[in-house]
């Protein structure tokens, strides 16, 4: 794969650590190590893998990849769920970040199925 900055979907991950971050600033000082961090390194691996996954020479391992990050993606919405329960972030900061983690989860599933579906890679 040529370059994973031109895709769409890691350009939108990418959006939505962004996102993370500035949500998780937010929060209480005694979530520091615990779910501010959690949050935050569940963000930073769904475009991370999805750059890795595009980088491998083979199909197999590139979409074990993207599984990952799909299910960091997973990770992180449990963990932006719990923040909400604990009301750490209100109900709009919440359906704001979600609305993008949605999107992304589309456009991750929409990679994912094109590439499994490919038939000139290995």
């Amino acid at each position: 794969m040529a370059n994973y900055k031109k895709l769409t979907v890691w350009q939108y991950s990418m959006q939505l650590v962004k996102d993370v971050y500035q949500l998780t600033k937010k929060y209480p000082k005694e979530e520091m190590f615990a779910l501010t961090s959690q949050t935050r390194r569940a963000a930073i691996s769904i475009p991370s893998n999805i750059a890795e996954g595009t980088g491998r020479q083979y199909k197999k391992d590139t979409l074990q990849f993207l599984y990952i990050s799909r299910g960091s993606l997973y990770e992180l919405e449990t963990h932006l769920s719990i923040a909400q329960m604990l009301e750490i972030v209100n109900e709009t900061e919440f359906n704001q970040i979600y609305s993008t983690l949605e999107i992304a989860l589309k456009l991750l599933n929409g990679f994912i199925n094109s590439f499994e579906t490919r038939t000139d890679l290995k």
